[in-house]
């Protein structure tokens, strides 16, 4: 007598389902690193060196039409699978919550934003990012795999940019030394966003080499433009923390792990040795600049945060409304009190600032909570998948560190944002428990 095997597949509804919520992430991700830019790269008439400084705010302030279409389409296609799904998204992680609360509280600030126009419209694209990316993933069947196919847009990303580079004119400024190459910025339109994305790409290869054939050919090639592609940008600080992040995270993990923490407590004393320390010794950051940049003020930062610091103190609690300070047009405070060139700054140049000067002391501990949740939940996926929580936690430390140099918290679609977006979404498919079998959406099939 023969023995009837039975086991259950996924239905082709199940699948599709699943599919389509899979998908709708890795189309934001190549609209956002590779056609978005790209179009711009195209339309500009200088896209043969770049963009100057005061030239590119003004493209950051002028309104993009493909803008206006992509993210009002792929919203509603979001939001009719999520429609269809909605018991999927009971007992959501905290620190997706968390993520929800700090975006309400952003959206709640053009009750008081310097520009409330501006702050809407920047809301409402930020709540399209944020639902086009978290929903999809952690809705997504817990089979599906996204990391996949973002890696996929940032290899073409890299890929694409390495002809335009090798055959671009670098930017180059006029200096008390002299012509100095600031760098190459690729079809984007700052070298630091090329620098950014290949930083990315490049750790998202390394997470590549740990599997089999093609996948880890295609990883080494990717990893060697990265590397080549942040060289040629000229991004110091997005190099620099691409090294230190995948080691940082190996050490975090392997010491939660011996002391039972996680990553949030253990990277705890990180921070607090740091405060310590700058209170003795007073000008720790000046020299790490020193060693790192070859300057003692971050290349200009110090100059922007002291303003920054003083914006902050007129409206400490509440801040100036979310994105209602930098580029809100000719009568914005960033315009009429920054001094000199800090005048046609995007930004603060720091995240965490940043978020403070335009949410106040309220926004900012929202953001840090945040932070450290999704630090917490990154610890309960190596409970489950040790190379995956590595994986997420060098990206989110990655995101982090650039927040002390660049303004990327909440920011748009710019790529560090959507790919921290990616990490907490992921992390939360691991949070929540996998969900009993269904016996409707599948079918039995028996094998003799």
């Amino acid at each position: 007598m023969s023995k009837a095997a039975t086991r259950f597949v996924p239905s082709h509804r199940s699948r599709s389902k699943s599919e389509a919520f899979a998908i709708i992430p890795i189309v934001v991700f190549a609209y956002a690193i590779i056609v978005e830019p790209l179009l711009g790269f195209l339309s500009s008439p200088t896209n043969a060196i770049g963009l100057s400084g005061a030239a590119a705010v003004e493209a950051l302030m002028r309104p993009r039409i493909e803008n206006k279409i992509f993210w009002p389409v792929i919203t509603a296609i979001t939001v009719y699978y999520v429609a269809k799904n909605l018991p999927r998204l009971k007992n959501l992680p905290p620190h997706i919550i968390l993520l929800l609360i700090y975006l309400a509280y952003a959206g709640t600030s053009v009750l008081w934003a310097f520009n409330p126009g501006l702050t809407l419209t920047r809301f409402v694209l930020q709540s399209m990012i944020v639902t086009c990316i978290v929903l999809p993933i952690i809705m997504a069947d817990k089979n599906a795999d996204v990391i996949p196919g973002i890696f996929g847009c940032f290899a073409c990303a890299v890929i694409l940019n390495l002809p335009i580079v090798l055959s671009q004119t670098p930017i180059i400024y006029d200096t008390w030394k002299g012509p100095e190459i600031i760098g190459y910025p690729g079809y984007f339109s700052f070298k630091g966003e090329l620098g950014e994305c290949a930083a990315v790409a490049f750790l998202l290869s390394l997470h590549e080499l740990f599997y089999r054939g093609r996948r880890r050919v295609i990883g080494l090639i990717v990893l060697v433009i990265s590397v080549y592609l942040a060289i040629e940008s000229k991004s110091k600080g997005s190099l620099g923390m691409a090294i230190i992040s995948p080691t940082l995270a190996l050490a975090v993990l392997f010491i939660g792990r011996l002391i039972r923490t996680s990553p949030a407590l253990t990277l705890l004393p990180i921070p607090l040795t740091y405060y310590v320390m700058s209170k003795v010794y007073g000008n720790i950051l000046n020299r790490i600049s020193w060693y790192a940049l070859g300057n003692y003020d971050l290349s200009g930062r110090a100059y922007i945060w002291n303003f920054v610091q003083y914006e902050i103190s007129k409206k400490p609690i509440l801040g100036w409304g979310y994105q209602s300070f930098w580029l809100v047009g000719p009568n914005g405070p960033s315009v009429l009190e920054a001094p000199g060139w800090i005048k046609g700054m995007p930004s603060g140049h720091s995240g965490y600032l940043d978020t403070m000067l335009e949410l106040g002391y309220v926004g900012w501990m929202l953001l840090v909570a945040f932070i450290f949740a999704t630090l917490h939940a990154i610890g309960r996926v190596a409970e489950r998948n040790l190379l995956r929580a590595w994986l997420l936690l060098t990206l989110a430390l990655f995101v982090i560190l650039s927040n002390f140099l660049e303004s990327i918290w909440m920011r748009g679609q710019g790529t560090l944002w959507v790919t921290f977006l990616v990490v907490v979404a992921d992390a939360g498919r691991y949070w929540r428990r996998a969900p009993s079998v269904s016996r409707h959406p599948q079918r039995a099939v028996t094998r003799v």
